[in-house]
């Protein structure tokens, strides 16, 4: 929880100040009854007093003037929300090194496995759109609420040689954008655009490859371009440091690239994952879905807090009504 007007918590040390009053006046109360030192007559003429019961209904007030307080500063708190709409670029390494056996069957069938249930897994209302790059990146789908062609299109990739990893992302870019400006929107988001024009669609590009860019963009450009245009990279780095293929006849390791899929997530504002296997390929699929899919929004909780404290007022009259015969 947090508060939009954290300065009004100040009104705090008032109803300190209040609660201070309140014990210097009780114990000079008590002190002036000490002084009445004829203890007998004391009792015939004064009338019975509850005892500790009459500070209760102060105390409960205290506590209600707390919680307005509180209320007064505004308390909010975040709530995750279900995203209608959005759109899901999911862009996949197709390299040579992609068919490494080091996550059975190969990198490349576990990762079209994983990527098609991730697809599945996606709100209905989302467009998602397929990018594949080896020495060149390839829109295979552009953004649509169709995934099961999505899907139909990831089962299909084949292997390529090369790693283009800044063409892909700039590709998954253009395809956004394209998405959006369909939409009635703008990747920048325009100025003259009629306010009553279709709001922003949030976009995301998920990213998995198992090794450094060795042609074409420089993926950190990429990742600049992605953050100006406010799409995350989420990364996903795919593979062990035992992986290898064979080359014309030559076996040749294939480790994956960390740094470099950690710094395209760091420059674009998305996340880093690593994946050394099928399962954890799958939770971290998981994991961007349930990110991708919701949204943080902040709800008011004003009018809990004052209702809370309008309850506690009332009890503390009803308890002044009882135990002294007066309001409060």
């Amino acid at each position: 929880m947090t508060f939009l007007r954290p300065a009004v918590l100040w009104l705090l040390l008032a109803v300190a100040a209040l609660v201070a009053v309140y014990l210097v006046m009780q114990r000079r109360r008590r002190h002036y009854a000490v002084r009445f030192t004829n203890l007998d007559l004391l009792g015939s003429v004064a009338p019975k007093r509850p005892g500790w019961r009459r500070h209760v209904p102060a105390a409960v007030v205290a506590v209600a003037m707390i919680v307005s307080v509180f209320g007064l500063a505004r308390p909010v708190h975040d709530v995750a929300v279900t995203k209608k709409t959005a759109i899901v670029m999911v862009v996949v390494d197709v390299s040579a090194s992609m068919a490494a056996t080091d996550v059975a069957p190969t990198r490349l069938q576990a990762a079209i496995a994983s990527a098609s249930s991730f697809v599945d897994s996606l709100p209905s209302g989302f467009e998602i759109g397929l990018v594949s790059f080896s020495s060149t990146a390839n829109v295979l789908v552009n953004p649509t609420s169709d995934h099961a062609s999505v899907v139909a299109a990831i089962k299909a990739l084949q292997l390529g040689k090369g790693t283009a990893a800044g063409d892909a992302i700039e590709a998954a870019l253009q395809a956004i954008h394209a998405a959006q400006a369909a939409a009635g929107s703008n990747v920048q988001g325009a100025a003259d655009r009629p306010a009553a024009a279709t709001p922003d669609l949030s976009a995301t590009i998920v990213l998995l490859s198992d090794g450094g860019t060795t042609v074409g963009e420089d993926p950190a450009v990429a990742a600049q371009d992605a953050a100006a245009a406010n799409v995350p990279v989420s990364t996903i780095t795919y593979g062990t440091d035992s992986g290898t293929v064979v080359i014309q006849g030559q076996t040749v390791p294939v480790p994956p690239d960390s740094n470099a899929m950690q710094q395209i997530a760091q420059l674009s504002g998305g996340q880093a994952f690593d994946a050394a296997n099928t399962s954890e390929l799958d939770s971290v699929y998981r994991s961007i879905s349930g990110k991708v899919g919701h949204t943080t929004e902040q709800r008011d909780l004003v009018v809990w807090f004052l209702a809370i404290a309008l309850i506690l007022m009332t009890i503390a009259c009803l308890g002044a009504l009882i135990w002294t015969g007066r309001f409060l």
